[in-house]
């Protein structure tokens, strides 16, 4: 087994790989992707996480077990080949390999339950059936690859702005924003819920003197998912911050979404390629639209809305077309946001709540919290919150 992991130990991926290394020695590992037998040369595309290499065979240049060695290979077997470097305009990254040796790591087993290539469509049970082979395809695997840039910029931002990572529980005994949308499980014989925010966490470690704190981890939402917008699971980027107003918190989370945009623009193009996707990275600030404003556009297109209420699907979509891009919506009626959100101290009828959008599309929420504790039981009383729920 140990001799297989050193044979299979590669120089390169196959980005690494361009014109400037021809005639030099490479070691590759991947799966085999395509093979093309065109009789007197066998063309041979091999994929690993970054890309494809084309290995090209030759049969007057190579042994006869090197080509039957070749004429073996199985899509989806993966190989380890060591050959030389050569220009080749039609290839990808504008070069081959030679090989001049080549170790099966793996065989597959055919026929394979679904296409990498794509061009063979499966339908949706076979690809979560397959997950780790949907995975393979590029588009499929872009998306992780954009993600995990999103989340390497968020930490290194937030470490950057002095903000210290907690980890909170996710087995709590009651629901964080009074909600009905919850999991509940049994735990040592009494009732418990997966959590669906850390939002109480985050405001006691305000108390402890941290001052910044953030979490990336996973929420829980008993809620319809039938639609695109819902998800019973799902990762939050959460973060709370002592001694600034909503204002600072806006400011910090829109400067935040343009380093992410930035970044993912830099060190993801070869993925947002494969995407079909140009990212939408607005160098102006972001706009602000108070609630009540809201509800005069929305109503002016013809969908009707009433002061009080949160935006259905519908009254989104015509926000999105009038506002675009990204935006803030502020000034949230008091009544409807939860207790623990501080009201605006002129107009307390409205809230210091915000929600920043994309388009139609809520990306993130926040408000200055209570720290008056009289007011917290106020707000308690208000909303027909038991406190002793939330001790």
């Amino acid at each position: 087994m140990t001799d297989i992991f050193e044979k299979s130990k590669r120089t390169h991926y196959s980005n690494e790989i361009g014109p400037e290394l021809a005639g030099e020695t490479v070691k590759i590992t991947g799966w085999v992707h395509e093979i093309r037998d065109l009789g007197g040369i066998v063309f041979v595309l091999i994929r690993d996480k970054n890309g494809i290499t084309q290995l090209t065979a030759p049969s007057k240049k190579l042994s006869e077990e090197m080509m039957a060695d070749v004429r073996a290979a199985r899509k989806e077997t993966i190989i380890t080949v060591t050959g030389t470097v050569q220009e080749s305009a039609k290839a990808p990254n504008g070069v081959e390999i030679i090989p001049s040796n080549i170790d099966v790591i793996n065989v597959s087993k055919l026929p394979l339950p679904l296409d990498p290539t794509e061009k063979v469509d499966a339908e949706m049970d076979t690809r979560l059936d397959a997950r780790f082979m949907d995975i393979r395809k590029h588009d499929v695997s872009a998306i992780f690859k954009i993600k995990n840039e999103i989340l390497h910029t968020a930490r290194n931002y937030f470490y950057d702005h002095d903000f210290t990572e907690i980890n909170t529980p996710k087995l709590v005994a009651s629901a964080t924003e009074g909600g009905t949308e919850l999991f509940p499980i049994t735990y040592f014989e009494k009732e418990a819920f997966l959590g669906q925010s850390p939002q109480l966490y985050k405001q006691m470690m305000m108390a402890t003197g941290l001052d910044n704190v953030f979490e990336i981890g996973q929420i829980f939402r008993a809620e319809e998912h039938d639609t695109l917008r819902h998800l019973n699971e799902a990762l939050s980027m959460d973060a709370e911050m002592s001694f600034r107003s909503h204002e600072d918190v806006m400011d910090l989370l829109e400067d935040l979404i343009k380093n992410i945009l930035s970044n993912v623009e830099s060190n993801c193009q070869s993925e947002l390629e494969d995407l079909g996707h140009e990212l939408d990275i607005p160098k102006e600030a972001f706009p602000k639209v108070t609630y009540d404003e809201v509800v005069d556009i929305v109503n002016s297109q013809d969908v009707e809305m009433e002061y009080g209420e949160d935006l259905n699907r519908a009254a989104e979509k015509v926000l999105g077309d009038t506002m675009g891009s990204y935006y803030f919506i502020t000034e949230w009626p008091s009544a409807i946001k939860p207790f623990y959100v501080m009201p605006l101290c002129d107009d307390p009828e409205k809230s210091t709540a915000f929600d920043l959008m994309y388009r139609d599309l809520e990306l993130s929420s926040g408000s200055q919290r209570i720290h008056c504790y009289d007011l917290l039981l106020d707000q308690f009383e208000k909303k027909d919150l038991n406190p002793d729920s939330f001790t």
